[in-house]
């Protein structure tokens, strides 16, 4: 058995602050309790159509349910945490009308995932100049790791009862990134649950996605529906979503921790003033071109033009606005029928709205 290589944690803690990292801690690479779970959580259907989180190894068993299996050869799990928190208002603040929601985290102009695996790079070649012949693998979001749990264990935070993690000082607005290594490093203690009897995130959810602490059904939360949802959505939790064309901060809106959140001080993460509480009319009639060019580089690209769209559409339905008739009028000529079915939906939401006397209303 390789012997430990403790001594190289400060090496690693000190990259990681010099690459712009806010926290940095080491996990055992063991598999964790909570990825017990994992099976029956998909099994449960509760990962919707994400089928990148069923992919199984050559056995047969599901990658993310055990590090142990997909990287045997790794020892100890790095992860890295930066801060994306702004100074513009949360979602619950933020009441414009005739303005859509876009989650706080896809405001920048850079893709985070690039962001952050550029400084997660710079702590992976520090690692390989102390010790060579080492091997490591670096992941944000890109491989079959659950990110947060090992955070967890690296004592980066604890797991919410919305499931995100979160920091006593820097809250839960934080990009996450891994790197496994062939290293056994001294690993840090796991961060103590603070979330109490609090349950602020699970009241707060529009459409009851948190079924009960730590258990979240991906079919009912928004940002699901808005970014990952292909198709129509179901039209008995369209009204559920408010203005929302882009994910969903509520949960960690409403989150204690968050209150005294600081603000990131990475450049990358500046937001756009026009992605911050986004025209809905703009979005609605975006043109291919224009989607390009405006999302060039952002997550926003993943829920495609046609995504953005139909939930635009859903989020004019539920402004209950009169001005936007035309404009949905126009869209239920759309060549996509999701969308023109969605502007359809949403027509029918304002004349409901003018008829029980709530037009002018959200």
């Amino acid at each position: 058995m390789t012997p430990p290589n403790f001594g190289f944690e400060s090496i690693i803690k000190r990259a990681a602050g010099d690459a712009g990292f806010d926290l940095a801690g080491i996990a055992p690479a063991s598999d964790a309790r909570e990825l017990e779970h994992f099976p029956t959580w998909i099994a449960a259907g509760h990962a919707g159509e994400m089928k990148y989180m069923e992919a199984r190894d050559e056995r047969g068993d599901l990658k993310r349910a055990s590090l142990s299996r997909i990287a045997p050869w790794a020892r100890s799990v790095i992860v890295c945490a930066i801060n994306y928190n702004t100074d513009q208002p949360y979602s619950t603040q933020a009441k414009a009308i005739g303005r859509g929601w876009i989650s706080r985290y896809a405001w920048s102009r850079e893709d985070y995932h690039d962001a952050v695996l550029r400084r997660l790079r710079r702590v992976e070649a520090a690692l390989h100049d102390a010790v060579p012949n080492l091997t490591s693998r670096a992941y944000v979001d890109t491989g079959p790791v659950v990110e947060r749990v090992f955070a967890k264990y690296a004592g980066i935070g604890w797991l919410g009862k919305n499931t995100c993690l979160i920091n006593q000082s820097k809250g839960s607005w934080l990009f996450l990134g891994v790197i496994l290594t062939s290293l056994e490093l001294q690993p840090d203690l796991p961060a103590p649950d603070r979330c109490g009897t609090c349950t602020r995130c699970i009241d707060a959810c529009p459409t009851n996605a948190i079924l009960a602490p730590h258990q979240l059904d991906s079919n009912r939360c928004i940002s699901y529906l808005t970014i990952e949802k292909r198709g129509p959505i179901t039209e008995g939790l369209r009204e559920l979503i408010g203005n929302h064309v882009f994910g969903c901060d509520i949960c960690q809106d409403v989150c204690p921790w968050n209150r005294k959140a600081p603000v990131s001080t990475a450049s990358e993460f500046s937001p756009r003033p026009d992605l911050v509480n986004p025209a809905l009319e703009w979005l609605a009639e975006m043109s291919a071109k224009e989607f390009r060019e405006t999302f060039h580089g952002s997550p926003v690209r993943r829920t495609k033009l046609s995504g953005l769209q139909r939930n635009a559409a859903i989020a004019i339905g539920n402004s209950g606005q009169p001005e936007f008739v035309p404009v949905l009028e126009r869209m239920t000529k759309d060549p996509d029928e999701v969308v023109a079915e969605a502007a359809r939906w949403a027509s029918k939401q304002l004349k409901k709205r003018r008829e029980d006397g709530t037009a002018g209303t959200s």
